[in-house]
Order: structure tokens, then C-alpha cells, then sequence
């Protein structure tokens, strides 16, 4: 698959099947639409090509709103590269491109720049200043600009829409197994080690505490998970724990790794966390002896899980 970050240089398509949208989650409904674009893409011998926006349009549109995006940019690649996409052409999204008419967004942006056979886009698809543009303007244009307009089935796009909200309310309740199912892969995230207080080193369980990277990108509730730790190219079993740690009536969220068999210094790197089980709640212990009898309980159940 082919990556633009830019409209300024890209190639010059071969009968473009395009599909435009922000693939939030690339889960199991987007990928109904995907396999529609390539099937679409095979049979008129061209290119299958995903166009998309970065940053998210609300947070041009309407900067108050609070994203909570179930994945950065960076691992929506990844999830369309693994889709068998030919072209994903992310298009920088600016208060100048939103002030855009609908019929300038048809022709200087989609006619223009991609030259498409085929657009598949859902009735409830709205573009240009003030969101005018929408699919019946598009039926108007299609044989002016000699492209065939297919639609996506409103059923699919509600099955997405829900799919994308019981994701969100999973992840945000706890629920992975949940979240993971709906999305067809694991959820994970990103997040660069610091200094912690280093209590759990002297209790025989070191944790690596992590800063998130991404502030658009949706957290998961508190709880102790079975996890995988990838830091510095190793992958590694552990377990987690987000939370505001009660036994140390603590009030401030922490995310705290402990990663199995390891014991380098990681500071200021970067960690993805691979959430795979949910283990427990928080929960507050008399003492840090029953904390640690609880948290070798943990480690033997991640092993077993993992």
C-alpha cells in the first residue's frame, strides 16, 4: 500500500475506486466497506484508494470537542496496510479546505486529484462548507465527470456507526474482551516510559510507568489487565495496571506496566501495550503484603491467559 500525506504529488491513478472517510477502529463493519472497494476496484482493473483526513475534522471544525479516537493515525496505516488497500491518500484537513463549496470539493478535490471510475460512498455523507455537498449532489455530477456512483447500504453504515460506539463504551467500561471481538484485533496504545515512585521494585513486582503519547486517542478504564509490553523491539509478557491505586490512597491516575522476565532501564522510551484480558478491578488491600500475594495471583492468571 501507498501512503500520501499530501494531494500535492500524488500518481496518477488507474481507474480509482475511492471511498472517503476517517476508518476510526478499521473494525469489522469498515472492513465490509473495504472488501466492497476492492471487489469494486477488480472489476473495473483499477486501484483501490481510501481517502482520509488527519487531523480529525472536528478538531478543525469544532476545537471544544474532546476526540477519543480509537486509534492515532500512525495505527490506522498500519490496520489498512494489513487490508490489502493499493493507495490510503491522508489529506491534511485545514480551516481553508473545510471553507471549500460542495461543487469546488467535487471538482478541484475528488475530479482533480483522483480521477475516480468509482466513488462508494454512504447516503449520509455530507462535504464542503457547512456540510451542503451530499450523495444526491454527487448522483447529479456523476455522468458530467464520467464516474459510477455506488452506495453504501444504509444497514452497513448503522452497523458501523453502533459497532464504533459499543467499541468506545467497551474500552472506556474495561470491557476488552468485548471491544477486541468487535474490533477483530487487539486494542493497544502507545505510551512513553517515566519516572515513577518505583514502590512495586521493592516488592518484587517493577513496574514501567507510562505518559500516553497521543491525547486524541481513547483510554481504557481502570482495572489490572493481561497485557503484551513491545519496548525497544522486544515483545514481552505482563500485566497492568491503570488506576489511582486506593492501597496507597493515592488519587492520580497511574498506568503501570510490569513486564515479565525484563528488567532493563527503558526511561524516555516509547511502549506499545497490547490489551489482550481483563483480570480485575481496582482494589484496596490492607497492607502491601496482600497487595503482593494478590499481584503474584495476577501474574500467575496472565500467564496462564497469555
Amino acid at each position: 500500500m501507498q501512503v500520501y500525506r499530501s494531494i500535492d504529488q500524488l500518481p496518477d491513478f488507474k481507474n480509482s475506486v475511492i471511498t472517503i472517510g476517517t476508518f476510526d477502529g478499521v473494525h469489522q463493519g469498515h472492513q465490509k466497506i473495504i472488501s466492497a472497494l476492492k471487489k469494486e476496484a477488480a472489476k473495473m482493473q483499477g486501484e483501490s484508494v481510501i481517502i482520509t483526513f488527519h487531523p480529525h475534522p472536528r478538531r478543525i471544525v469544532n476545537p471544544q470537542y474532546h476526540l477519543q479516537l480509537i486509534n492515532t493515525l500512525d495505527e490506522k496505516i498500519d490496520l489498512l496496510r494489513q487490508a490489502g488497500i493499493d493507495h490510503l491518500v491522508v489529506v491534511p484537513f485545514t480551516e481553508d479546505f473545510s471553507e471549500q463549496s460542495a461543487d469546488e470539493y467535487i471538482e478541484n478535490f475528488l475530479i482533480k486529484n483522483f480521477h475516480p471510475a468509482s466513488i462508494i460512498i454512504g447516503y449520509d455523507h455530507h462535504f464542503g462548507k457547512d456540510r451542503i455537498g451530499n450523495y444526491k449532489l454527487l448522483e447529479e455530477k456523476a455522468e458530467h465527470f464520467k464516474y459510477n456512483l455506488v452506495e453504501i447500504p444504509q444497514h452497513l453504515l448503522n452497523e458501523i456507526a453502533v459497532s464504533s460506539t459499543k467499541i468506545r463504551e467497551a474500552i472506556l467500561a474495561s470491557d476488552i474482551v468485548t471491544a477486541n471481538q468487535l474490533l477483530g484485533y487487539s486494542f493497544s496504545f502507545e505510551g512513553t516510559v517515566v519516572q515513577g515512585d518505583q514502590l512495586g521494585r521493592t516488592i518484587g513486582y517493577p513496574t514501567a510507568n507510562l505518559q500516553y503519547t497521543d491525547e486524541d486517542k481513547i483510554r481504557l478504564g481502570h482495572g489490572v489487565f493481561a497485557v503484551y509490553a513491545e519496548v525497544a523491539g522486544i515483545r514481552k509478557k505482563g500485566m497492568m495496571s491503570i488506576g489511582t491505586r486506593p492501597t496507597l490512597n493515592k488519587s492520580e491516575e497511574k498506568v503501570e506496566v510490569n513486564i515479565f522476565d525484563f528488567d532493563d532501564t527503558i526511561y524516555g522510551q516509547k511502549m506499545r501495550v497490547t490489551v489482550e484480558h481483563f483480570l480485575r478491578g481496582q482494589e484496596k488491600y490492607l497492607s502491601l503484603d496482600v497487595m503482593k500475594d494478590q499481584l503474584h495471583k495476577d501474574k500467575e492468571r496472565s500467564l496462564q491467559l497469555l
